[in-house]
């Protein structure tokens, strides 16, 4: 596994350390020895798959608050998706910024998304499906959400988003998120 940090904490690409030959290739998605060496959180009691029928569905932004804080290893294994981060520490030089990827199963790329930070997926084909690695079990009454538009994140969505479900369209902005975090 190779380690691709994106300037926001300890989030990251992770790349896969792809052993190739005539058969084709063999690579590690999990190595918890690899992920320690990284600093990286090696627990992940839960496993989730998801699936956007269409392009341009949005899930997210999510996060969930201590002590049900959650990092994912996230990874499409069918169509394409951008991957959305932002760092959700108020006492972290990048509180507020956000990066993101293209994931899809040709490049294998997975996005690293550490505790603290609210994380969405944008389908960028119909029928786009991830499965991704949680550190913490679903909680409730942990639950937060940030809106996905909110321009004072502001982050750049590749294609149009078209479908949002009713929970996701009234998450509130980030101001109101951040004043929750602070307090």
């Amino acid at each position: 596994m190779k380690f691709h940090r994106v300037g926001l904490g300890d989030a990251c690409l992770i790349e896969l350390d792809m052993r190739q030959d005539d058969r084709g290739f063999f690579a590690r998605l999990f190595c918890e020895d690899e992920l320690a060496a990284a600093g990286l959180v090696t627990r992940f009691p839960q496993v989730n798959n998801s699936e956007s029928a269409l392009k341009g569905t949005i899930r997210g932004l999510h996060y969930q608050l201590p002590p049900a804080s959650e990092a994912k290893i996230v990874r499409c294994v069918r169509g394409a998706v951008f991957d959305a981060v932002v760092d959700m520490q108020p006492d972290s030089p990048t509180f507020g910024k956000w990066y993101g990827a293209e994931l899809t199963p040709d490049n294998r790329r997975m996005m690293y998304v550490p505790t603290g930070f609210a994380h969405a997926y944008l389908s960028l084909q119909d029928r786009s499906e991830i499965i991704y690695f949680a550190s913490e079990r679903y909680a409730p009454g942990k639950e937060r959400g940030l809106r996905f538009d909110d321009p004072a994140v502001g982050i750049v969505w590749p294609v149009p988003v078209t479908v949002v479900s009713d929970k996701d369209r009234v998450w509130p902005d980030f101001a109101v998120a951040a004043a929750e975090l602070r307090a």
